[in-house]
């Protein structure tokens, strides 16, 4: 039944690689389920019923990547896109979470829309091959930041590591944190990536996950020995499970369906800034899931010999429903993750591995104790490790014309230092329209869509 709905041996997988491969991208990214209610509760939603909407959106939206696209990608609430929600949207602009869920939704709607019509597949097969290379390496070395500042491995900015850097950079006050939380989770984290290297350099099956569960034993046995103490005000909590089983659901009514459009007819003002703040959301999505979607394609070899991803349609519309579904449930923009290389890495190559991902997120609704005591700093090695794995294709990438390697190189750089896939995209689709008009190509044309883009790309820098 499995091989006829997911075409394992067409794929050169099997059942036992899937499910490794969807446990893997589930550890690494259950962080989610622990920080999307604490980032969203800032502007006063029940940071449990967070909890809830952002399982049940991962889950469908998972769900639906496996039965409408067959490919090893996971989705949940988008990290960026989150912050963006709450410190801008709502506590910036003075918008409640209602109305903001509100520009989400929209947001959705248009992206289904979108994905019906073919835009955002013309958009993903306009992109050189070039640039979609350079896209995975950009994420390789994006996943790899991530890894290394949730171990504080990196603390406020590029600043290498120290206690007072991490005091300084989480606006601690001094003597808030010191070598038996902070200091103790560094090291644990250092100490999980050399073992997690050992791991892949002997190439022991389910490296990644091993890893993770590796460091996070460590990080046990520390807390038993009175090495690691939890320090809840500092973000140090701990790492044994509090219990093993929660039914406490009922907190969703208190943040599902509550889209609200009274706030943006108001005026004209705030209609104006409604829809600059869906556009926002709009642009983001689009183009962190459309890099994130190259990117670890890229690394798995689905792209075909033109560079095109076959049911990408598929993958689009399931990101776009999955972004609908999750503002009715009551959170932020659903979209697909990054941290679905880690699955990738492992083996993981059709919609098995993301149905593993997905009953993993139902399941978590039930046994949140366990996937919340999961810290930051075990998960940490995998992602630098996975960061690894996908910067290995700049071999891929050609240097020696000048006009399609800087581009390739502008969107690397952009990645990490911008914090941004769409940064990274638009940076080098820019850079890549301007210089061929500068030293055009006879061999290769430039589509009117890169130009288009580029285009929309220098605006969205002028008005927003």
């Amino acid at each position: 039944m499995l091989e006829k709905l997911f075409k394992l041996k067409e794929h050169n997988t099997d059942v036992k690689t899937e499910i490794l491969a969807g446990i893997t991208i589930f550890m690494t990214m259950a962080y989610i389920l622990a920080v999307n209610p604490s980032i969203l509760s800032e502007t006063g939603m029940n940071a449990n019923g967070v909890f809830i909407a952002t399982a049940l959106a991962s889950f469908v939206g998972t769900l639906l990547m496996a039965v409408l696209a067959n490919y090893p990608f996971a989705l949940a609430p988008g990290m960026g896109l989150n912050a963006y929600f709450a410190y801008t949207v709502v506590l910036g602009m003075g918008y409640t979470w209602q109305t903001a869920l509100t520009a989400v939704f929209v947001e959705g709607i248009i992206f289904i829309l979108l994905s019906l019509t073919n835009v955002r597949t013309a958009i993903f097969n306009a992109i050189p091959m070039n640039l979609k290379t350079a896209v995975s390496v950009g994420i390789g070395l994006y996943i790899a930041i991530i890894g290394l500042q949730n171990a504080n491995i990196v603390t406020n900015g590029l600043s290498l590591f120290s206690i007072d850097a991490y005091t300084t950079a989480n606006g601690l006050e001094a003597g808030a944190v010191g070598m038996h939380d902070v200091g103790i989770s560094v090291l644990l984290a250092v100490i999980g990536t050399i073992i997690t290297a050992v791991f892949v350099a002997r190439n022991i099956k389910g490296n990644i996950l091993l890893g993770i569960i590796t460091t996070w034993i460590l990080g046990i046995i520390c807390q038993i020995a009175g090495l690691y103490v939890p320090n809840p005000d500092a973000g140090f909590y701990s790492l044994v499970p509090s219990g093993i089983i929660s039914f406490s659901l009922g907190d969703l009514k208190e943040v599902a369906f509550a889209i609200d459009f009274s706030e943006v007819f108001v005026s004209r003002g705030s209609f104006v800034n409604f829809i600059v703040v869906m556009f926002a959301f709009l642009f983001v999505d689009i183009f962190d899931t459309i890099g994130t979607l190259i990117g670890v394609s890229s690394k798995a070899g689905l792209l075909d010999k033109d560079g095109k991803l076959p049911r990408v349609k598929g993958a689009l519309l399931a990101d776009a429903i999955a972004t609908t579904v999750g503002a009715l449930l009551g959170t932020s923009t659903t979209t697909t993750y990054i941290e679905s290389a880690s699955g990738v890495t492992e083996g993981g190559r059709t919609g098995l591995t993301a149905l593993v991902t997905a009953i993993l997120f139902a399941l978590a609704l039930f046994f949140s104790p366990i996937f919340l005591a999961i810290p930051s700093f075990a998960t940490a090695p995998a992602l630098i490790i996975v960061g690894f794995y996908m910067v290995t294709n700049i071999a891929n990438i050609n240097f020696n014309n000048a006009f399609e390697a800087i581009p390739a190189y502008i969107c690397m750089i952009a990645m990490p230092f911008f914090s941004s896939i769409s940064e990274g995209i638009s940076m080098g689709i820019i850079s890549y329209t301007v210089l061929y008009f500068i030293n055009p190509d006879k061999n290769k044309k430039l589509s009117l869509l890169m130009v288009v883009l580029s285009i929309l790309f220098i605006i969205k820098y002028i008005v927003l």
